[in-house]
């Protein structure tokens, strides 16, 4: 998605408006910038008054807001952010998930809703990264659960780094759940390699 700075702007505080806050890495990934670019865009903005910044990303402004209340955001918060276009999708992303499929599941608290979704799930492999969506599903004994290994990223509770990466690239996956999904506004994926290239923690896992 390639837009000038003031499209891009424009879209940043659409998609803060419609879904309560936003990441730094995931709108690098969504508007294929840098994200030293998108978090001049967040100064910008909030210069502007349009957000709130925190540490990793911004937030839509709410009355009575304090700056400890937005100074920080992990994955605790951000779950309990979730917002209804976010349970929709997430809803919807369980609706394409049938028995006998592998489906790589990404962090995030979009992705966390869509494990959720899958705890009567059957017969299905589930590749995650997110620590709080593997412990969620190791309670589901039909499904065969993989970890990837890698680094912890504390604030979010994921794994991340080469060995991520590497654990991923033998990989035959039918399906990818990326938080990207939200800031995309998708009630069915876009073709999965688009979607893969724009995770840009994650290397390229073969699809079938």
């Amino acid at each position: 998605m390639t837009m000038n700075s003031f499209e891009r702007r424009n879209k940043i505080i659409q998609l803060v408006n419609e879904q309560g806050t936003v990441l730094v890495q995931d709108l690098a990934g969504v508007f294929a910038a840098s994200e030293a670019t998108i978090r001049a865009d967040l100064r910008f903005l909030e210069q502007k008054g349009v957000v709130t910044r925190f540490h990793g990303g911004a937030a839509k402004i709410m009355s009575g807001n304090s700056e400890t209340e937005t100074q920080e955001v992990g994955f605790k918060e951000r779950f309990q952010l979730a917002s209804a276009p976010k349970n929709r999708i997430a809803q919807a992303a369980v609706k394409m998930i049938h028995e006998g499929m592998t489906v790589i599941l990404d962090s995030g608290s979009t992705t966390m809703l869509i494990a959720e979704g899958l705890m009567t799930a059957k017969n299905i492999t589930v590749i995650t990264n997110s620590l709080p969506a593997a412990f969620a599903l190791s309670e589901n004994k039909d499904i065969t659960l993989v970890v990837c290994g890698g680094t912890v990223r504390h604030k979010t509770r994921s794994m991340h780094g080469s060995i991520a990466e590497r654990s991923l690239q033998d990989i035959n996956a039918d399906l990818m759940l990326s938080v990207l999904m939200v800031l995309m506004r998708l009630m069915v994926l876009r073709p999965l390699m688009k979607v893969i290239r724009l995770a840009a923690r994650w290397s390229q896992p073969q699809i079938k």
